[in-house]
């Protein structure tokens, strides 16, 4: 089975990542031919203005994929923007792909206004307007098939014309400051190519006639998106894609030093590029039971970020000792963290290690992906070429 994946490359990578991601990666590249590819383009969708640290990211990602245990002798890696196949086939399928379908994508909108922090203001704006757009439907003069389809799709279509009329000045100002953000800011994230972003990867997938793509939940609708596509256009042309699985992940959700999902926005981060004195550092700061202000209190080790570390990195013997000694007052969090530490020390250091290593060399490590894209270029070729033959473009 082909199975493919990519990732944006947003700088260097964290424990998230791995446990998110990467881990899964190793795992499946024992057992099917696999693909992983840096996603260059896509990071362009949200940061198409801050390129200058680009290439500098795509050489962070290179280093950790490899110190983690991506395999290019197993898995063939490359850089999506050396395979220029993409972009063509991006543009015919976007031919072909319905803008509604983009428009309806939950996570489009989702990531947008999360990137505005206007969420908030959509859920306040549809709890306000709920019962009146249940009056206007309960007066309309024509048989309702689906009531809470469409009560849905009139707030949806209600709340966006309220969150544009808020930046086009038809609303009280008061709002935008409460926000922090501009006009621009919401302009600045309406692009054809934000939109159009699941088209892309759409591509992605079925230009190497993927069978499987590992995703988290959230991404299930970008799957059924492209499996959508590859119907489309073999409806229209002729059967050419298949029409790829979403291999579903379960992985911890690992949070950052202050509790929150962990995130390089949220400066909560362990990366593996960090010192073992900057793990140590952060070790230390990691929030715990809030009620457990002294050695001597009661603690919940099932509330506490800490703990979840303990149950991935420290010896299984032990853990049951800390979980004991905790809800007794007996453990304090200093010698808690200390504990934890030294088990994710013992994770990170051979990696860290590998990564020191491999930077050294860096120009192996980028042939290595420039061979990877010219072997991803090769398959691509391969698909256009059937593809232009059926839409009578050659």
């Amino acid at each position: 089975m082909r199975v493919i994946s990519g990732m944006r490359p947003t700088g260097r990578l964290h424990l998230g990542h791995y446990f998110g991601v990467v881990k899964n990666w190793i795992s499946l590249q024992e057992e099917h031919e696999t693909i992983f590819f840096i996603a260059d383009w896509h990071a362009l969708t949200t940061a198409y203005k801050k390129t200058s640290e680009l290439q500098q990211n795509i050489k962070e990602v290179m280093l950790d994929w490899i110190a983690l245990g991506i395999d290019p002798k197993k898995s063939l890696l490359f850089i999506q923007s050396r395979v220029k196949q993409h972009a063509e086939l991006f543009l015919l399928f976007s031919m072909i792909t319905p803008k509604s379908w983009l428009e309806w994508n939950p996570t489009y909108k989702d990531t947008k206004y999360n990137l505005l922090r206007i969420q908030d203001l959509e859920l306040q704006f549809k709890g306000g307007t709920r019962d009146l757009v249940r009056e206007f439907l309960a007066k309309l003069p024509y048989k309702v098939e689906d009531f809470e389809a469409l009560e849905e799709l009139i707030l949806d279509d209600l709340s966006d014309t309220f969150i544009r009329a808020v930046f086009e000045g038809y609303m009280e100002s008061d709002v935008l400051k409460e926000l922090n953000v501009s006009k621009r800011d919401f302009y600045d994230t309406d692009t054809y190519g934000f939109l159009g972003y699941p088209v892309l990867q759409a591509v992605d997938i079925l230009i190497y006639k993927a069978s499987a793509v590992p995703v988290g939940e959230d991404q299930l609708p970008h799957i059924e998106l492209t499996r959508e596509i590859a119907r489309r256009f073999n409806h229209l042309y002729g059967e050419t894609f298949p029409e790829p699985q979403a291999i579903l992940t379960e992985t911890p959700k690992l949070v950052g030093i202050d509790g929150r999902k962990m995130s390089k926005s949220y400066n909560n981060a362990i990366y593996f590029a960090d010192t073992k004195e900057e793990v140590q550092q952060k070790v230390m700061r990691f929030f715990t039971d809030p009620q457990k202000l002294r050695k001597g209190d009661p603690g919940r080790p099932e509330i506490c970020p800490v703990f979840m570390y303990h149950k991935l990195f420290t010896y299984e013997e032990k853990v049951y000792e800390i979980e004991r000694d905790c809800r007794s007052g007996k453990l304090g969090c200093v010698e808690c963290k200390r504990i934890m530490f030294e088990g994710l020390e013992r994770f990170l250091e051979p990696i860290r290690e590998r990564r020191e290593s491999l930077r050294k060399d860096i120009d192996q490590l980028i042939d290595i992906f420039e061979e990877g894209s010219k072997k991803a270029r090769q398959i691509a070729s391969k698909t256009l070429e059937e593809v232009r033959e059926k839409m009578n473009l050659l």
